[in-house]
Parts: structure tokens; C-alpha cells; sequence
């Protein structure tokens, strides 16, 4: 019995020691695993430049099953000058976006980090440096013109928010008398804000500058001049390691910043129009919507449509002019992005020809009606499929993926896959293991959906 004992307290012992000295051994290798960080030559012996950003409507996104975003093409722009393919990784949040930068999961952080004496410490700020501030978002007929002017108006922020922070700052600044009012709601963003205050819901809210740029495009009659707190300087990073990057970033930079490459990229997402086709829809008489009623009747017979529906998709698309280039790059009559009309056999130079693009533009709400075959409303499915035309049918699941599993209809449109659409610009929700395709800015494609079908009807009472 005591050597039974014995062999038990000495197996414990050993097995005590073993333990301890794995823990030791472990302990030291990992002190001594240092994170590789590639500098320029590195990276171009490697043939790929990895970028870490966040989602968002400036910074990156996919549209029409394109990848965007002006941070997304500057990047791309800068690879291509370098030779090398480009590999995007996206972060749930800033801290994250430097703790994957540290450790060796990226080579450059695309994404304007505010620059700080602690971040110098570990990266070296590189690129277009930009002075962002906030601004005071407001219709262009209520303008005021002086922050003293907000005493006694009603300013609408996210709660516990910088712009909240800024408010109750500005409002002792003034001596007080500024209407502070905090949504609580986590199912509304700044953008949400700006377009509450450009349908006259609410009178005025704070933004980011360039979000508020942004977001102009689609809002026109939105004024943003009005600043309200002093500017932040912040830039693109990169590791302490990578110091020729971070020189051929900025000598990029400086050589191309009046290039027409990226004016154009400037004026795409900040200067273009978001929001087409939602002008009055004219009529040429005698029975006729435009000049291209036969081909939009001879194709939307093949796939059991009003061909007058089609005609309300070539308008918001086009305005029924064969070369028209939308912000995002579409083209033609039917507003196709030139990838997808290559798809259905239609080359980017048949693109601007009509029957063409009617013919490429049928053949894609084909395959989006067999994506959508389980809406078995033919109604409801249209307005589905005009989502998906406008936005690529990848956002559209992710909203009703949503819409799924919070308790809404996945199925039927306004008020239940609208609402979770309206959801994925959010981080919380695009962020939720049932999004596989990230951030969305859905504005423009509500839009989309209302003025096609508004359109349509229109078309219907005076085109029997």
C-alpha cells in the first residue's frame, strides 16, 4: 500500500515538472518570436501588398459586385504603379485595424488614423495627410451662418459619440441654450442623420466632413460649410519597419495628387451624383415611352415583364442616353456595369448600343429572377430583383439573411429586408456572422427601388 502511494506522489512529481518546464520552454519561444515586418522589397520579392481598412462608405466597400471606395482605389492605383497585386483584409474596428498592422498581418493601413505623439512611437504616418473636422449638416433654405446661431435650435447626435462630445463642448462655448438632442437608437448612423435632416425630418446634426462631402452627392440640398470643431490631422500608417513604403507612399502621393487619375477618383465619390434618374420622366405621345419601345417590348417578353418596366429602369439608369457613365462606372441604356454585361456575351463597345444592352440588361434580371426564386409573390420579387440590379444581389441576401434572424420577413420588402438594408452600414450588423459581403450604404438603392416602380406606374396610366 505505501508503495503504491509512493509511485503516485513520485508520477505527480514528474508530471508537475513536466508541465512546469513546457510552460518555461513555451514561454521563451514566444519571447523570442519576433513578427516579421516587410519593407518595399520584401513586399515586391513577395509580388502582393496586403492593406488593412475598415468598411465604409469611403474607405471600402463592394458595389455591383465591385470592389470601391477612394481609400480601396488610391491603394489600388499605388500597387499597379508598383507592380504588385493587392490584397485586401478588413478590420472590425481602428484599435483593430493597429493591433493586425503590429502584428505583421498588413503592410499599410488604409484608413486615416489620427496622428498622435503615442502612434509615432510605433508607425510611421505616410500618404495623403488630411485635416478632417466636423460640420454643422443643414438645408440649404434654413442656413446659418455662425455657431452662436444654434442657441435655441434643436441638434440632433448619436449618443455618447465625438459628435455628441463636440456638441456639449460647443453648447458651454456659447454660453449655453443649444437643444442637445442624443439617439440612443443602435440602428442609426450619422449618414442616417444627414438624410433625416435633407428630408426635413430634423433640422440639423454634426458630421465629419468628408462623410458629409459624401453624402452631398446624394442630398444636394444639404449645406455643409458651417464648421464646429477644430481640425484632426490623421493619415495612413505603416510599421516602424517599413520605412522605403512608407517613402514611396508618400513620393506616390506628391507625384500624383494633381494627376487626372486622381481627380477622377476625387470626383467620383465626392463630387458625382449618387442619386440619377429620379427627374421627370418624359413622354413622346401617341402610345410611346422613347424611342427604343420595340426592343424593350421584343426582350420583356422572354422574361414575362411589363415592358414598361423596363423602359422605367433604362430612364433611372440612363435617362435614355446610350452613353451614359454613372459614378460607379455602369454604362449604357440599361446602366451595366461592363464585367456583368461581358457575363451575358456583351463586349463594353456593345454596351452603348441599344439592343445590346436591353438584350445583356434582360439576360441579367433573368438569373436574378431564378436568385430570387423563392419569392413567390412576383411583386414582391420584382422589387428584389430591381435591388439587386442596382446593387449586386450580394447585399440584398446579406438583408435578408438579417432580416432572417432578427425577426422580420426575408421575403417581403418594405418594412422588413428595407429595414436591414438601411442596417448594414452599421459595424454591429455588418459585422454579424450572417453578413458575408460587409458594409453597405443602402440609400441609393431604396431610392432605386421606389423611383423604377413609381416610374412604372406612371408609364402604365399614361402608356396603356
Amino acid at each position: 500500500m505505501k508503495r503504491t502511494v509512493y509511485c503516485l506522489i513520485t508520477v505527480v512529481c514528474l508530471l508537475t515538472l513536466c508541465w512546469l518546464t513546457f510552460s518555461y520552454l513555451r514561454k521563451k519561444c514566444k519571447e523570442n518570436t519576433h513578427v516579421i515586418h516587410l519593407d518595399l522589397p520584401q513586399i515586391k520579392e513577395k509580388g502582393q501588398l496586403t492593406a488593412l481598412t475598415l468598411f465604409g462608405s469611403i474607405s471600402y466597400f463592394t458595389y455591383k459586385g465591385r470592389e470601391m471606395g477612394y481609400g480601396y482605389e488610391l491603394i489600388k492605383s499605388f500597387a499597379e504603379s508598383e507592380g504588385l497585386k493587392l490584397n485586401i483584409k478588413i478590420a472590425t474596428n481602428e484599435n483593430r485595424l493597429l493591433e493586425m498592422l503590429e502584428a505583421g498581418e498588413g503592410d499599410v493601413v488604409i484608413y486615416n488614423i489620427p496622428i498622435t505623439n503615442e502612434n509615432k512611437k510605433q508607425f510611421i504616418y505616410c500618404g495623403r495627410e488630411v485635416n478632417n473636422k466636423q460640420v454643422l449638416v443643414q438645408q440649404k433654405d434654413s442656413l446659418l451662418k455662425d455657431v452662436i446661431d444654434l442657441i435655441e435650435k434643436e441638434v440632433w447626435v448619436l449618443d455618447k459619440t465625438k459628435y455628441s462630445r463636440r456638441l456639449v463642448n460647443l453648447n458651454k462655448e456659447v454660453g449655453g441654450g443649444i437643444i442637445i438632442k442624443n439617439i440612443e437608437k443602435d440602428t442609426v448612423s450619422v449618414e442616417d442623420l444627414i438624410e433625416m435632416v435633407a428630408c426635413g425630418k430634423i433640422s440639423y446634426t454634426l458630421s465629419d466632413d468628408d462623410i458629409a462631402k459624401l453624402s452631398k452627392t446624394y442630398y444636394p440640398n444639404i449645406n455643409i460649410k458651417l464648421e464646429v470643431g477644430h481640425p484632426q490631422r490623421s493619415s495612413w500608417v505603416v510599421n516602424n519597419a517599413s520605412c522605403q513604403l512608407a517613402e514611396t507612399l508618400n513620393k506616390w502621393f506628391k507625384n500624383n495628387k494633381n494627376s487626372s487619375g486622381y481627380k477622377a477618383i476625387m470626383k467620383r465619390y465626392f463630387e458625382m451624383s449618387k442619386m440619377p434618374g429620379d427627374a421627370p420622366a418624359p413622354i413622346l405621345g401617341n402610345g410611346r415611352i422613347s424611342h427604343y419601345d420595340d426592343i424593350f417590348k421584343q426582350y420583356a417578353s422572354k422574361i414575362e415583364w411589363d415592358w414598361r418596366l423596363l423602359a422605367s429602369i433604362a430612364f433611372q439608369e440612363s435617362k435614355f442616353h446610350l452613353n451614359e457613365v454613372s459614378w460607379a462606372g455602369a454604362v449604357g441604356l440599361m446602366g451595366l456595369m461592363p464585367a456583368t454585361a461581358k457575363t451575358f456575351g456583351i463586349s463594353p463597345e456593345e454596351c452603348e448600343l441599344p439592343e445590346p444592352s436591353v438584350k445583356a440588361g434582360v439576360a441579367y434580371i433573368r438569373a436574378l429572377q431564378r436568385r430570387f426564386a423563392n419569392i413567390e409573390d412576383k411583386n414582391e420579387q420584382k422589387k428584389f430583383i430591381l435591388a439587386a440590379y442596382n446593387a449586386g444581389s450580394a447585399h440584398i441576401l446579406d438583408a435578408q439573411a438579417l432580416a432572417l434572424k432578427y425577426g422580420k420577413n426575408p421575403y417581403i420588402w418594405d418594412e422588413n429586408v428595407v429595414e436591414c438594408l438601411k442596417w448594414k452600414r452599421l459595424p454591429e450588423y455588418y459585422n454579424d456572422s450572417v453578413c458575408k459581403y460587409g458594409c453597405f450604404k443602402g440609400t441609393e438603392t431604396l431610392n432605386y427601388v421606389r423611383h423604377v416602380i413609381e416610374r412604372w406606374e406612371y408609364y402604365k396610366e399614361m402608356v396603356p
